[in-house]
């Protein structure tokens, strides 16, 4: 099977522990069996697995996300890095792009697209593998999946098939309508439309190069940032007469505010919380190292991290994100490829950041011209490079690196760091990377 997931939004409707680098589909909040904790993509990446552990799957993204892909999935997933944001058809001609010139898929084979992020069950991807057969052998164009409504939801548009068959010639798509005319549609037989399809890599490919002058993958890439924004729906579904619908009736759940999240939920609380008994229906995640205390509470979520802390009635907290835009607060948690980082403190001229790496991986080789830095090794071995001089290091060390230096530092187990910045003008922007040269 060959399947695109498309990872894109950002952090405003699942705040403090969402931002504009840690998307929802990132967020570590579901127990596994040995009671380990895994986010959305990753829950969805090992359920593909277990389906098909053969599967070409490519994650469709922004540069932002890519270190936090492959610190939860490894270096070895594909990725399809959107330059910048353009809308879902130029992000699915560049991944269809990267499959035939990249990873080498035939014109001919099928391709799934989905979301990265749906809450569903391993007969989802079942699902998955029938609709990619499926644009395989139809005279169909593309063929969509059509979930099955539970209830008469505003929040999705609507697929309206011809006839109640299993598979069905689509009859007409409806944008998201108001509850009462999405109880009108359900009666015709209406699907939601969550934005999964298949369809043969070639035709997708015919379609970018009439509507994009491009040679190939790396020609694409070269011009997205001149590419118009325009969705898949606008510039390929609209104008296909030849489309087909199968139906999928299993569990889908679009877990994007808190008060869906929540009811996903396989306990009351990630983290550290107490509840005593008068408290009703609420859910604590904190990822603070400090204990959140409940009592008498009802249909309440309360979210704690380093951003910041949200305590909402459930119903509401689909409402925060203007809020959320007027906060001005600089990222405090970040995933990277090498590990994390979390800012402790900020100062007029200094910043404390907690830097984790993980096992077997190092930071850029780099330099900064207006701050120095320290680092105080906490766990953990590995090596430090300074100005090209080797340091082996373990707990307890502290290393001292002066403005102009060039460094890194490689973990040989897990290895953690409380680094302290020095400067009158600390920012991200204030980096020169090199190459590392051959040492160790």
């Amino acid at each position: 099977m060959n399947i695109v997931l498309l990872s894109g939004g950002s952090g405003q409707r699942l705040w403090p522990l969402s931002n504009d680098i840690r998307s929802k589909q990132f967020i570590k909040i579901f127990h596994t069996a040995d009671g380990e904790l895994e986010s959305m993509v990753q829950r969805v990446y090992r359920q593909i697995r277990t389906i098909d552990k053969d599967a070409t799957v490519t994650i469709a993204t922004s540069k932002s996300q890519v270190s936090a892909i492959h610190n939860q999935l490894g270096e070895d997933v594909g990725i399809s890095v959107e330059p910048c944001r353009r809308d879902t058809f130029p992000a699915i001609a560049l991944a269809a792009a990267y499959l035939k010139d990249v990873k080498g898929i035939s014109e001919d084979e099928p391709v799934v697209v989905c979301p990265v992020d749906p809450y569903v069950e391993i007969d989802y991807f079942d699902a998955l593998k029938d609709l990619g057969a499926l644009a395989a052998s139809s005279n169909a164009n593309l063929v969509l999946m059509g979930i099955e409504p539970t209830y008469p939801s505003e929040k999705y548009g609507y697929i309206i098939p011809d006839t109640p068959a299993p598979v069905s010639t689509v009859s007409m798509f409806k944008e998201k309508p108001t509850k009462e005319i999405a109880e009108q549609y359900i009666s015709q037989g209406a699907l939601w439309n969550g934005g999964v399809f298949a369809f043969r890599l070639g035709y997708v490919l015919d379609r970018a190069h009439a509507l994009i002058d491009f040679e190939n993958y790396e020609d694409l890439f070269s011009k997205y940032e001149t590419l118009d924004k325009i969705s898949f729906d606008y510039a390929v579904v609209e104008h296909e007469d030849r489309i087909e619908v199968m139906r999928f009736s299993g569990m889908w759940k679009d877990l994007g505010t808190w008060n869906t999240l929540t009811e996903a939920m396989d306990s009351h609380n990630v983290g550290e919380a107490l509840f005593n008994e008068t408290c009703r229906n609420v859910h604590v995640v904190n990822e603070l190292n400090l204990p959140v205390l409940c009592m008498g509470l009802k249909d309440i979520v309360v979210s704690a991290s380093p951003d910041g802390i949200l305590v909402s009635d459930k119903e509401q907290s689909s409402y925060i994100k203007p809020f959320v835009n007027t906060l001005d607060h600089r990222v405090m948690f970040a995933e990277k490829s090498w590990g994390s980082f979390r800012i402790l403190d900020i100062e007029k001229e200094s910043l404390t950041i907690k830097v984790t790496l993980n096992p077997g991986h190092q930071m850029n080789y780099h330099s900064h011209d207006f701050r120095n830095e320290v680092w105080n090794v906490i766990s953990g071995t590995g090596r430090a490079v300074i100005d090209g001089v080797v340091y082996n290091v373990h707990a307890g060390d502290t290393l001292q690196m002066n403005a102009g230096s060039k460094h890194t530092i490689f973990a040989d187990t897990e290895l953690q760091i409380i680094e302290v910045q020095f400067g009158k003008d600390i920012n991200v922007h204030d980096k020169h990377k090199y190459d590392l040269p051959s040492l160790f």
